[in-house]
This record gives structure tokens, sequence and C-alpha cells, in this order.
């Protein structure tokens, strides 16, 4: 739901982020929810300034209940570094706004009830999105990790099943806890939209990760030189397996081998991503030596 635009993005509220401040209106605690909503708001307002501030577009933000997701141009997803970056300042936001709380605190200007709530739920929202389930900031600085060593198809596979993982046992600890009247549904909706939200991420992963191949191409168009990565691999193994090896900012060359071990010649990465989009995951990688 569309709920107004700043500075020329769009901000939408999610669903399970409204159902959520409705748990709270009907609880007679309203104002709570308002904070959660301010804080959530400025926590990814951390990631937008972030992210202006490295050139990249910011198109639309969608609040949800541990935080948002920004609509941002596709250079941060194939630059690890600018992603930790960006992923980094919303936690960071918060830890400010509970010194700021303090701070209100020593000088009087305090609620006794709304005042510690909003302590904790900085608090909670950063210690929650330091995780390193993906979606969450604490799973984007993990794949951003992983990208380097495994190749970003695998870091965010790898990454939305930690993330599903942890939405399991948020839901199932928020079931315990509203159980022994220790929490509310609020931890509960939470879990259930992370389990959503990583499994989102896994099922968009191969259309994220075929971008990331068609920009490094653009990429080394553009600036004319690019650090490479090499690889030996047999002439049998499919094409779907190459591309598996192939990491964020390094183009890749792989070495061909013969059942004996012996060389048979070279491809390129390029080579690769062309056969593989015309003739599929399964192509064997040598018979691209049979076309040249």
């Amino acid at each position: 739901m569309k709920i107004g635009r700043v500075a020329g993005i769009e901000i939408h509220l999610n669903i399970f982020f409204l159902a959520l401040i409705g748990l709270f209106f009907v609880a007679g605690v309203l104002g709570k929810g308002l904070i959660a909503f301010a804080v959530v708001f400025l926590h990814e307002l951390g990631h937008i300034i972030s992210a202006r501030r490295l050139g990249v577009l910011v198109s639309d933000v969608e609040l949800l209940p541990f935080g948002g997701v920004s609509r941002l141009g596709e250079d941060l997803f194939f630059d690890p570094s600018k992603e930790i970056y960006v992923a980094v300042a919303g936690p960071l936001v918060n830890v400010v706004l509970v010194g700021l709380g303090v701070a209100m605190k020593n000088y009087g200007l305090w609620d006794e009830t709304l005042g510690p709530f909003f302590l904790q739920c900085n608090l909670m929202v950063a210690a929650f999105n330091l995780l390193p389930a993906f979606p969450l900031d604490g799973g984007r600085i993990f794949r951003a990790w992983l990208a380097g060593r495994t190749g970003f198809r695998r870091a965010t596979y790898y990454a939305a099943c930690w993330g599903q993982a942890w939405g399991v046992i948020v839901v199932a600890g928020g079931f315990l806890g509203f159980l022994l009247h220790l929490s509310g549904l609020d931890v509960i909706v939470t879990g259930l939209f992370l389990v959503y939200a990583a499994t989102r991420e896994k099922v968009t992963a191969p259309y994220h990760f075929i971008r990331h191949l068609l920009r490094k191409k653009e990429e080394i168009a553009r600036l004319g030189v690019s650090p490479c990565e090499l690889a030996v691999a047999l002439d049998t193994v499919p094409l779907g397996e190459i591309i598996r090896t192939f990491v964020p900012q390094r183009f890749s060359f792989i070495f061909l081998l013969d059942s004996n071990r012996r060389y048979r010649g070279m491809v390129s990465e390029d080579e690769v991503i062309e056969t593989m989009l015309s003739k599929g995951f399964d192509f064997p990688v040598g018979r691209l030596l049979e076309q040249k």
C-alpha cells in the first residue's frame, strides 16, 4: 500500500506491517505501533542515504515488520563492497537512535511508557537485522562476503536458506512466547514474513544471477579492463556447473581438459553465457571449442 513520497522515493507499507500496526491498535497501544513505524522508517532511511551517497538509484521503499526493502539500482547488487556499506547503514541508524534516546532520558525528555519501548524497538530492529539471514541486512552482508568466494548465485541461495531457517526459529520462538505470555503475535508475524521474504529471494535468485552476468559484460565494455579469475574444468561439464564458479567483479576464463586431463583449449565467460542462453544449462562446455 502506497502511503506517500519522500524526496522522490515512493513509500509503501507492506500488508504484514499494516497488520502488525493493527495489532497494536487492537491492544490499545497505538502509540507503540507508531513508534515501531518511525523506527523502521528511519532504519530504511539510513539505507537510502548511504545508497545515494554511493550513486545508487533508489526508486521506492517497502516497509516491513523488521525493516524494509528498497528498490535499488543494479550497481549495488553487483558490487559487494557497496552492498555491505548500504546494509550496515540501517542498523547503525538504530544504534544512533538508542544513543539519542539515552541522552533524552538524561535530560528529562522522557516518557516512562513509550521511552523504554523506543529503546527496545531500536535494539531489536538492529539486532534482528544483523542476523546472517537474507534478505535481512546481516544476510546481505553474508551474501556479499560469500559471493566473492562461491559466486553470486550460490551465495544468494545459501543466504536465503539461512533466512528461511531463521524465520522458522522466530515463528517457533514467538509461538512459545505467546503461549507463555512472554510475547505477542507480532513476533510470529515477523517470523512468517521472514520465511516468505527469504523464499521469494530464493526463487528470484537465478534471475538476478543472469542480470549479474550480463552486467559484468557491460562493465568490461565500459571500463575496458577487469580483474580475472581462472578455472579448470573437464570438457564434459555442463555450462550450468561452469557458471557457478563465476564471481562478482572478476571476468572468468576456463581451461578445458579432456578425460585424460590433457589441455584442449580455453573459453571465456562471455562465450559460456552466450551459449548457455541459447543452448541451455546442460550444454557441455567442451562443445564451445567446436564452435570456434
